[in-house]
């Protein structure tokens, strides 16, 4: 996984310094202040552009660049990148309007008047707004305020943002040289998104024929669905994956959310288990059987695959026990080698029990309800609590799944602990 991530990193960070070398072979170096702040106009211009294509790949959700980086982690990577992608946009819109003005010796509110004249540039206005509307309400204060399907579809904006800029920045003058290296960046991410967003999901429908087969309450606002389908083996889901599920039922159809599957992949069904956070979670307990499903994947790098040790700890926080059941009955390891903590408000929080502890009982695999409020005077996931349920902590992987704030607080008191960061294995969302 370090592989993948270094190669992704470095191949982000070679793209902005083509795009560098791309404009300073083409500046023409002036001590004039019209022209310094063109140029100043013109480098933040391409890298604001740069950037949304990286934001774009990095959202594609192709399978190679998914399993070795983590979908957190790129998901914290777009988040990361669309503040600075903000700042150069906003930065490439001053300038440039400073440039102009000071080149036509007029006034700034003059210069914008009349550079929105050009239908190039007032397109690439009207995608500034659009991105700057994604940027609000991405922001951390707005983001808890607002529904996951508002906050979705408005974040969708990016795409016609993209396209509303394209032929602006073709029109640039310092890309007369590179048009073409811009229009194939933009080509291969648009196959990329059209492929994985769009052909792939069809191609697995149709080959897959997914439907709700059961919906079985777990729980205070839990179910689980178990979806029947065919030729499932195909799919190479395994334990600990999420993949993207768009129920074909009104008033849900038209988003997919990211579950884990709760339970291996067994024959022709899949199983998911889902909390009602949001409208389109809370309505999935009414989803009648026989209803259409398009799911793709699978995504997430929590896997069997990142174990480095013999032992593994599983910490789960709420509803994110779902991968983690699955892990726990599946990571290969004899007597004591596996054990799971499961951090949870109140006894009645706890889902998947039964089933938790019958694989306990069988696998003979530690099984602890780590039960209380959160903020309560006593941490059970603080360093020594840890310490004192798992003795040779230090020894063994870790993986991590549950509310972020849980998550940050568990993976720094895991650290203290003496656990390696890099056994420190999680992927965490908040929605």
């Amino acid at each position: 996984m370090r592989n993948a991530v270094v190669r992704v990193r470095g191949g982000m960070l070679g793209g902005a310094g083509v795009v560098i070398l791309l404009w300073a072979a083409q500046v023409r170096p002036s001590a004039r202040p019209d022209a310094l702040f063109a140029t100043a106009a013109h480098l933040s211009g391409l890298l604001a552009g740069y950037g949304v294509l990286v934001l774009l790949f990095l959202m594609a959700r192709v399978p190679a660049v998914e399993h070795g980086v983590g979908a957190d982690r790129l998901a914290r990577w777009h988040a990361f990148g669309g503040r600075y992608v903000l700042l150069l946009v906003f930065g490439h819109l001053l300038f440039a309007l400073l440039g102009y003005a000071v080149h036509e010796g007029i006034d700034v509110v003059s210069a914008a008047s009349e550079l929105l004249g050009y239908p190039a540039l007032a397109a690439a206005a009207a995608g500034t707004v659009l991105l700057a509307a994604v940027g609000v309400t991405s922001a951390r204060a707005v983001r808890r305020r607002v529904p996951h399907e508002t906050w979705r579809g408005v974040h969708l904006l990016v795409y016609l943002a993209a396209a509303l800029a394209f032929g602006h920045q073709l029109a640039g003058p310092d890309l007369a040289a590179a048009a073409w290296f811009w229009a194939l960046a933009h080509t291969v991410v648009a196959v990329l998104l059209l492929w994985y967003r769009a052909v792939v999901p069809v191609r697995q429908a149709l080959r897959h024929a997914l439907r709700v087969a059961d919906v079985r309450v777990e729980g205070p606002g839990v179910v689980s669905v178990v979806v029947y389908g065919q030729h499932l083996a195909e799919l190479r889901a395994e334990p600990g994956q999420f993949l993207r599920w768009r129920f074909l039922q009104r008033r849900l159809w038209h988003t997919a959310l990211p579950f884990s599957l709760s339970a291996p992949v067994r024959g022709n069904a899949l199983r998911i288990t889902v909390k009602g956070l949001g409208g389109h979670s809370r309505r999935i307990r009414r989803l009648r059987p026989g209803t259409r499903v398009l799911a793709t994947g699978p995504f997430g790098a929590l896997t069997a695959a990142r174990r480095t040790r013999s032992k593994v700890l599983l910490i789960a926080g709420g509803v994110g026990i779902t991968p983690m059941r699955a892990l726990f009955e599946t990571l290969p390891g004899g007597p004591g080698d596996i054990t799971l903590l499961y951090r949870a408000g109140a006894e009645e929080h706890l889902v998947l029990r039964a089933e938790l502890e019958a694989i306990a009982a069988e696998r003979q695999a530690g099984l602890h309800y780590l039960l209380g409020p959160s903020g309560a005077a006593y941490d059970p996931l603080a360093p020594q609590a840890l310490a004192a349920l798992v003795p040779d902590l230090a020894e063994h992987d870790v993986y991590l799944c549950g509310p972020s704030g849980m998550a940050e607080a568990t993976r720094a008191a895991l650290l203290r602990a003496g656990v390696p960061a890099g056994r420190v294995h999680s992927e965490c969302f908040s929605f």
